[in-house]
């Protein structure tokens, strides 16, 4: 049988020589397959280089090697900053890279896309962990939570990125992140972001100009801030249970920035994040990230639920961040401190619910055993006002702002609640009792009586403000508030009062 037909010309002698040729060919090919390391060798006298690439046993290991030779070249590239968790990146030159990239892997990895290669590789094990998960069942706060390619657009497109590795499904989430969502007067000050998943293509999402190290958190400056109970229970309190554990390795992205309101509680961002915030309503560049969440975990008012918390936190936790973040001297009630009687602070109040006859407050305190220290909260020198409650062992004051100070006292501290006249007693308890319990403070509470109010002088006693309180409730928190909460000062009964502040002298010495 004839397997080829002599080609016209050549001479059979040369068939041996050409089937030389051809074997030694197919032996290059054979040990390209399967050597995983580079050959060089002489060929004609002249050097040549040919790479091998191993074959990959997995994605995944391939895609490692990707990622630790992108990583090698941010160290060394100068538009990267880690001091700072940035780097300033120009997309085409990135995308140039990755097509090489994908160029020298081998066919067991080519369904790897290239701006899959742009962002960093993953594996289909967590392609899962790609998407948003976002928790709307929270009564007080939305948030999302996005692990993998996640690109933040503030100025001119108000929205969080997810960018899926594969699938074609598309998700959006509509997210107000500050913790008070149930209250629709504070959220009217609070900016929406869009948070979108998209499937994985370059040309639907915002190119990179800024890639950073660390994770975000996205949040709002808005709501209620400025009064000094809601900057704790709307943002600092949420803010240490979801930035806290990543111990300052963490980039903040803030909506309705407040430059004064930060400013003030600057020890404290300082030491919750080591980088400049990025004010999401004005920086005109898309950022991108690795994990990014959006809004605050929070659970209630000055409590830490540590269910809710990845590093399973409490509000003793947070008193211990804040004394350590305003290098506050006393972690305990109580000890020596040159003074031989405990020391009490009474909180007094210029407009609204102040006392009366402080000055009478203090003699008996004094009468009791107490050195007495009358201060009104500072409201805006918190590191001054700070180390003057933790240099007492109990804090006196009527229901109100001043009494959040009340996280700055050492632990097994007494905190004396004065709760004014109107059915307050559910108010008193979920802002104060119940937060100074998970602080670890002793708590006292004393409910004063019509008699010791100055509602005496604006209403008759036949007035339902005192004959009925709960149908002043019923009209709602304005009115309630406008009446028992804007109207109210408070005359104690020193009679009346004085065994509250001798229980909480016993409570000390004991």
């Amino acid at each position: 049988m004839k397997l080829a037909a002599p080609l016209k010309g050549v001479p059979p002698v040369y068939y041996g020589a050409w089937l030389l040729v051809a074997c030694f060919l197919l032996s290059l090919i054979y040990l390209s397959a399967t050597n995983s390391d580079a050959l060089s060798f002489s060929f004609l006298g002249s050097q040549m280089s040919y790479s091998v690439t191993a074959p990959a046993s997995s994605t995944a290991s391939s895609n490692q090697q990707f990622g630790t030779r992108e990583k090698e070249g941010i160290e060394r590239s100068s538009p990267c900053d880690l001091k700072f968790n940035y780097c300033e990146v120009d997309d085409r030159a990135v995308l140039d890279r990755s097509r090489e990239t994908v160029e020298s892997l081998n066919n067991n990895n080519a369904s790897t896309s290239v701006d899959q290669l742009q962002r960093s590789p993953t594996t289909k094990a967590e392609m899962s962990d790609r998407s948003p998960l976002c928790d709307l069942s929270n009564y007080r706060s939305d948030t999302c939570e996005i692990k993998g390619d996640a690109r933040v657009a503030g100025k001119d497109s108000p929205s969080v990125v997810a960018v899926l590795p594969g699938g074609s499904s598309v998700q959006s989430w509509k997210i107000k992140p500050y913790a008070r969502k149930s209250d629709p007067t504070a959220m009217r000050n609070v900016r929406q972001i869009d948070v979108r998943a998209v499937v994985d293509h370059i040309a639907a999402v915002p190119r990179c100009d800024v890639t950073h190290t660390a994770p975000a958190v996205v949040f709002s400056t808005g709501g209620y801030l400025g009064n000094y109970f809601h900057d704790f229970t709307d943002v600092l309190v949420p803010l240490f249970q979801t930035a806290g554990p990543f111990a300052g390795e963490v980039q903040l992205v803030v909506a309705d920035f407040k430059f004064w309101w930060v400013g003030k509680y600057l020890p404290y961002f300082n030491r919750i994040s080591r980088y400049p915030i990025i004010d999401f309503d004005r920086d005109e560049r898309v950022h991108c990230f690795r994990h990014v969440l959006v809004g605050l975990r929070s659970s209630r008012d000055l409590i830490i639920d540590p269910a809710s918390s990845p590093a399973r936190y409490t509000m003793l936790d947070f008193t211990k961040f804040m004394r350590e973040t305003y290098s506050l001297d006393r972690d305990q009630a109580g000890g020596a401190r040159g003074r031989r009687n405990p020391r009490l602070l009474v909180i007094s109040r210029a407009r609204t619910r102040k006392f009366m006859n402080v000055d009478e407050i203090a003699r008996l305190a004094r009468k009791v055993g107490f050195e007495v220290v009358v201060a009104e909260a500072d409201f805006g020198g918190v590191a001054n006002f700070s180390r003057l409650v933790n240099s007492c062992d109990a804090m006196l004051g009527v229901h109100g702002a001043g009494l959040t100070n009340a996280v700055f006292l050492p632990t097994n501290a007494v905190l004396i609640q004065v709760v004014p006249f109107g059915k307050l007693e559910w108010i008193a308890a979920n802002y104060f009792r119940n937060p100074a319990r998970e602080m670890r403070l002793r708590y006292l509470e004393y409910t004063i009586g019509a008699e010791e109010s100055t509602l005496t002088e604006l209403y008759s006693r036949d007035d339902p403000v005192f004959r009925d309180p709960e149908s002043i409730h019923k009209l709602g928190w304005f009115t309630m508030g406008a009446i028992y909460l804007d109207k109210q000062n408070v005359r104690l009964d020193l009679r009346r009062f004085r065994p509250v502040l001798s229980r909480a002298l016993k409570l000390l010495r004991n």
